[in-house]
């Protein structure tokens, strides 16, 4: 195992095991008699487990949305209505409404570029409308392809007709805007009231799926990647897991910094110069209660991570000299000082990997008692 010293298991680590290098000094003739020694500590017992440990890095990070999304106008009138910030806009709802009709959401990265009608040259465009009709339960005589078929004509009739659109059987621009998937609103770009024209951004928003950002400098985003496990920390304590889904490509400058005038954001000279920062995104897995928009969370990036180990808690380290370790194996009223090997130090779960002369899985180690 590569024993990693205390200063190279981070400062986290170190505080963590700040209390057992506190209560490490115990009586000589205790610990030769193996009997329990005598310490001004409480102390309880904990397992020696056999699991997975990780070393992660923390940052800063904000809990919000996924993705973003503009709302682009396909065709002209008056804007008649708006959703409602923070309103999930999906697939078969209205995105808007213009001249009293609503104009319909659909799912797709291509936008509307030309009406859908009977004798149209084939297209990819065709084959993103064919597979809404199908979600949406229309056509079920219809092929998705890229072909408008005359079982393409009736599905949009049926569809028409349960939307309370002109029943028509074609689809012109300005009745339906594609967007990739649902859209949490979050911002509106026209008043209701105003004229719409095509290529105008109507509203903006984000996907409904939960998500962190975080911002990394330059230097460290060659040390994470797409499918990067992370734990994200919430607000009020509790934790959730998640995979990192996005790696900024390009680094931005930040707006914070200051000028060759001295006038920085700390009162202090930055000599010009802005810090880049490059984005991640994180999708987290599992329910966040009392979910607030916006909110600094902590994320631990996993930068190693070892499995199937021998792990003890964190404060069951006792420091001898050298920053070397032991811990102290209790079998009912006697006890084994066993020196160990240090690996990786999980702060999050508050284990640290340990290997040592007949420690093994289910035995109990000393630690202090919760409150001492």
């Amino acid at each position: 195992m590569r024993r990693m010293r205390a200063a190279a298991a981070t400062g986290i680590a170190l505080a963590g095991i700040a209390g057992a290098a506190g209560w490490a000094v115990t009586s000589g003739r205790a610990a030769d008699s193996g009997q329990r020694p005598v310490t001004g500590v409480t102390t309880s017992t904990a397992a020696v487990v056999r699991t997975d440990v990780a070393q992660r890095r923390q940052v800063n990070g904000t809990l919000g949305h996924a993705g973003t999304y503009d709302v682009i106008a396909t065709g002209q009138g008056t804007l008649t209505r708006l959703p409602s910030v923070g309103q999930v806009v999906k697939r078969g709802e209205a995105a808007y409404e213009v001249d009293g009709s609503p104009v319909v959401l659909l799912y797709g990265r291509r936008p509307a570029w030309r009406a859908f009608s009977s004798g149209m040259t084939d297209g990819t465009d065709v084959r993103q409308l064919e597979t809404n009709l199908k979600a949406l339960g229309y056509g079920a005589a219809m092929t998705v392809d890229r072909h408008f078929s005359t079982a393409t004509y009736w599905a949009i009739r049926a569809w028409q007709k349960d939307a309370r659109l002109t029943v028509t059987g074609t689809v012109p621009l300005g009745q339906i805007v594609f967007t990739p998937a649902a859209v949490r609103i979050s911002t509106h770009d026209l008043k209701i009231g105003t004229r719409v024209q095509p290529g105008t951004r109507v509203e903006r928003g984000t996907s409904a799926e939960r998500a962190v950002t975080a911002q990394l400098s330059p230097a460290e985003i060659p040390r994470v990647r797409v499918g990067d496990p992370v734990v994200v920390t919430l607000p009020e304590g509790g934790t959730v897991r998640g995979k990192i889904t996005v790696v900024g490509a390009v680094a931005v400058p930040t707006s914070g910094g200051g000028d060759d005038s001295g006038n920085g954001p700390d009162g202090g000279g930055s000599g010009g110069e802005n810090e880049s920062i490059a984005p991640i995104t994180i999708k987290v897995t599992g329910k966040i209660r009392g979910f607030l928009d916006q909110a600094e969370v902590q994320v631990a990036i996993t930068e190693e991570a070892h499995e199937d180990v021998l792990a003890v808690p964190m404060t069951a380290l006792r420091a001898l000299p050298g920053g070397k370790y032991k811990v102290i194996v209790v079998d009912g009223t006697a006890t084994r000082h066993v020196p160990v090997e240090t690996g990786l130090f999980d702060e999050t779960a508050g284990l640290v990997e340990v290997e040592g002369p007949g420690l093994s899985e289910g035995q109990k180690v000393e630690v202090p008692r919760d409150g001492s």
